[in-house]
């Protein structure tokens, strides 16, 4: 397979100066993802006076200890236009780790957070989890000390959607796919159903419960007095109510009961090995930091991009002089085959053409596809409508949406209007979406907004005789372009969910090549469907 070959000065001013730029904004994502940590550490003493875990602490207790671990979705929920205090995370830790060399999803209420309380984003970061989970035929294991539901934020809608929490749990059951709950603290209302819709509980004596009623709500709603233990402790789920299989002393033998539940498991046993042996990319993947520009105006090869992430920085282009703005080229990540589409500038009719015939081959082959967005939309005018380009880019579309072999999107650059569609944006169901913290997210640029906003505002003001006052349509575009700029960051989209996550670039190469090996372990697993989930005796 062809090598690229850098053109690159990683010892020029430019790529210094871009390298500063990623790695200020890589700080800034380090520093909110902090915000929820320290939290979490302010109830330490209190937690571990308990003889408690905290969250974290419980997560590397279960997790292999050197393994890889990629967490999703770490700032879900930051949104500093929002009032009131926002914390990071939404109060849930989500990963897929390693536990007994098996490869899982965690779900962790962040119980130092708010009693490990349900927020909006922090639901909509478990349920999409647990679709991760249930995509990628990867074992479930939850972390439960929850006070359900947070009411101090509760909205009518919230509460309807978060159903899906436990129906979700229902369909990994029922598509063979192992759901287990450590039970380490209180498990109040919708927190109970975690254990209930799990095939196997694992439960902490004297710490752990769980009640559809807690005794506050008990009293209240129907004056029975009854303490937490007789009502809902794990001695009376294990003896009396059926819910809980293993009752643990403390957090540590938990986990650790945990840890031998998931090796029994025998979890894609006879799945066989991965890969090979890859050669590194020629260049460093760490001057990814430096390659890319933050500006998303200044331009760049994407191929510089891929040379990096590329075992061996190998890479075949299919149709190079076809369509050139739009990049497609196979090679392999880590031993594991891989085909990307990525930008050189926006989607033209032949670059369209070129990436539906260049998917429907991989989807041909079995090739999985991983996308680099890093686009401002479809080629606009007299001679691309001409050419065909609605035609031409809803071919693409239809091609990405339909696809069936696993997606993978970065999003690395800009990624406006229906060019994110075509490049396998969130609403295309990649296995995972993950942005770099330069990345940007709008149905158009803000100064594109701004400037149809002022045509539309003057072509009304000749219909009506309205006289254009300067200054005053000035305030109206700068107030447009306000509005846009506010929301196409990473970490507000990513706040609002609209991703899996924001990655350092320079550990892009990595967190690829651990996605590419849990979907082709997904392909390798056969899980025994039931026709409903395991139900509790």
């Amino acid at each position: 397979m062809p090598v690229f070959e850098s053109k690159v000065d990683a010892s020029a001013d430019a790529f210094k100066r871009n390298r500063e730029d990623m790695l200020a904004l890589v700080a800034n994502l380090r520093a909110l993802e902090a915000q929820a940590h320290a939290r979490a550490e302010k109830a330490a003493e209190r937690v571990h006076a308990r003889g408690q875990l905290l969250p974290r602490e419980r997560l590397a207790a279960l997790l292999d200890p050197g393994a890889p671990v990629l967490e999703l979705r770490s700032i879900a929920g930051y949104d500093p236009g929002e009032r009131g205090e926002t914390i990071p995370g939404g109060g849930m830790i989500t990963v897929i780790g390693y536990i007994s060399g098996t490869r899982c999803v965690v779900i962790a209420n962040d119980a130092a957070i708010d009693a490990g309380s349900l927020t909006i984003p922090g639901s909509e970061k478990l349920i999409r989890a647990e679709e991760v989970a249930l995509e990628n035929r990867l074992p479930c294991v939850f972390l439960v000390e929850s006070a359900g539901g947070n009411l101090l934020t509760y909205r009518v809608e919230f509460w309807h959607r978060a159903g899906r929490m436990f129906a979700m749990q229902a369909k990994l059951s029922a598509a063979g796919i192992p759901v287990i709950t450590v039970q380490h603290g209180s498990g109040t209302a919708g927190g109970a159903y975690y254990p209930g819709m799990s095939d196997v509980v694992i439960g902490v004596k004297e710490r752990g419960f769980a009640f559809l009623a807690g005794p506050p709500l008990l009293k209240a709603a129907t004056g029975e007095v009854a303490d937490a233990e007789e009502l809902g402790g794990m001695a009376m789920h294990s003896t009396v109510s059926g819910l809980v299989e293993h009752v643990a002393d403390s957090d540590e033998d938990a986990l650790r009961i945990c840890r031998d539940v998931v090796a029994r498991l025998r979890w894609g046993a006879s799945r066989p090995a991965l890969g090979g042996a890859f050669d590194p990319p020629l260049r460093d993947p760490d001057e990814l930091a430096g390659v890319v520009p933050v500006d998303p105006k200044k331009p760049y090869d994407c191929r510089e991009v891929i040379a990096r992430l590329a075992d061996g920085s190998e890479l075949l282009e299919f149709s190079p002089l076809f369509g050139p703005m739009t990049v497609c080229a196979e090679t392999t990540v880590h031993g594991l085959p891989a085909a990307f589409i990525a930008n050189n500038g926006v989607i033209d009719n032949a670059g369209a053409a070129k990436a539906t015939h260049f998917i429907q081959r991989c989807t041909q082959l079995g090739i999985p596809l991983v996308f680099l967005q890093n686009i401002n939309g479809y080629m606009v005018g007299v001679a691309s409508e001409r050419g065909g380009m609605i035609k031409n880019g809803s071919k693409m579309i239809q091609a990405v949406a339909t696809t069936t072999v696993p997606k993978f999107t970065l999003s690395i650059g800009a990624s406006f209007g229906a060019g994110n569609y075509g490049m396998c944006g969130q609403a295309y169901d990649p296995r995972l979406i993950l942005s770099w913290p330069n990345a940007r997210f709008g149905v158009m640029g803000s100064e594109q907004a701004a400037g149809t906003m002022r045509i539309v505002a003057e072509a009304k003001a000749q219909r009506t005789g309205t006289p254009v006052v300067e200054a005053e349509m000035r305030t109206y575009t700068d107030e447009i372009t306000a509005y846009y700029d506010a929301q196409e960051p990473a970490f507000i989209t990513s706040g609002r969910s609209c991703d899996d996550g924001v990655i350092d670039p320079r550990h892009s190469r990595n967190v690829l090549g651990f996605s590419l090996a849990m979907s082709a372990e997904a392909e390798a697993t056969t899980p025994r469907p039931l026709s409903f989930g395991v139900g509790r005796i």
